[in-house]
């Protein structure tokens, strides 16, 4: 008789794609094994293998939680606050997840293209909530939508480099730099 599913299963695929993603972050996934990445998650190489029967299915269910959460975050924070909650909550949905958005930023590639491809049409969510949200701040900033892209991705930009400067209980909290952002985005779009 087959052997039902540990009571503790989704606990433990938790623990591991945290610390695997802590791992790969620090040491970059081109150079890490499932061997390190497995002594760095506290578990045995048989009990990685036991979730993930390679480095890249532990690779896409890492980015994957993380981006269905990301855009499950997002998308469930109140639309009250037009841009400016929409960029709270983009920045409060990444706390704690420096190492997968890292990941994310630097190992995507990496996947074959139909690992790819759910993952881009997650992304794809987040940057139609973008643009939509800032459509809706200014219109008449965005003469068909010409710039709409350009200005969608440089607010991604400043929001996705957060984690790489940011010094916990050091300057500006999250809120605060949300608040900074949309300022500074606001403003722009006026002079458009």
């Amino acid at each position: 008789m087959p052997r039902g599913i540990a009571r503790d299963h989704e606990e433990k695929r938790a623990a591991i794609r945290k610390g695997a993603a802590s791992y790969f972050a620090e040491h970059g996934f081109d150079r890490a094994s499932m061997t390190a990445a497995a002594k760095h998650c506290g578990v045995s190489k048989a009990l990685i293998y036991h979730y993930y029967d390679s480095k890249e299915a532990l690779l896409f269910d890492i980015l994957d939680t993380h981006l269905s959460g990301l855009v499950a975050e997002v998308e469930a924070a109140p639309r009250t606050d037009g841009l400016r909650g929409l960029v709270r909550a983009i920045l409060q949905a990444y706390r704690g997840a420096d190492a997968e958005h890292k990941l994310q930023l630097d190992s995507l590639g990496v996947l074959e293209a139909e690992q790819q491809a759910p993952l881009i049409d997650l992304q794809r969510r987040l940057i139609d909530m973008m643009g939509k949200a800032l459509q809706n701040e200014a219109p008449e900033a965005f003469d068909g939508n010409r710039n709409l892209r350009a200005v969608t991705m440089s607010v991604f930009g400043i929001l996705n480099w957060y984690y790489m400067w940011n010094r916990p209980g050091k300057g500006l909290d999250r809120d605060e730099y949300a608040d900074l952002v949309t300022d500074l985005v606001l403003g722009g779009l006026r002079a458009l």
